[in-house]
């Protein structure tokens, strides 16, 4: 969900040529999958399309290749660590995080509410835009 609604965002600022958004699982248990049903049909809701998403597995590799891993929760930082190795450029953090208010995004997988899911996200997406934004000023 955060890898459309953060690109969503990007496009409407007309921003899309200066961002590389992509997602990745820290499990193997949906790898090939596409986006799940009530993600889908939640973020449809507001006009986001997530066509052609399948799941893919998060690499080592990938830390080099990215400037933030950002996770929805702090089970996902201990995947991710596992997976990356060490955190030398601290670039591995919670999308809430960037907010007022840090604190985990509850996985709709499990909860059910994904409404609840797409707003913590749309707030961590346009916190971190606003602190990346910042930064380049």
């Amino acid at each position: 969900m955060a890898e459309f609604v953060m690109k969503d965002m990007i496009q409407k600022r007309g921003l899309t040529d200066q961002f590389h958004i992509a997602s990745a699982a820290t499990s193997m248990e949906e790898i090939g999958n596409p986006v799940h049903p009530g993600t889908r049909r939640k973020l449809a809701e507001h006009g986001i399309r997530t066509d052609g998403k399948r799941a893919v597995q998060l690499r080592r590799t990938d830390y080099e290749k990215y400037d933030y891993l950002i996770a929805m929760e702090q089970y996902n930082i201990r995947r991710m660590q596992s997976i990356v190795g060490k955190d030398p450029d601290n670039k591995i953090c919670c999308l809430l995080d960037f907010s007022e208010h840090p604190r985990d995004i509850a996985d709709p997988w499990y909860s059910g509410n994904f409404d609840v899911t797409y707003d913590d996200i749309v707030e961590g997406c346009e916190a971190m835009l606003q602190k990346i934004t910042d930064l380049s000023k």
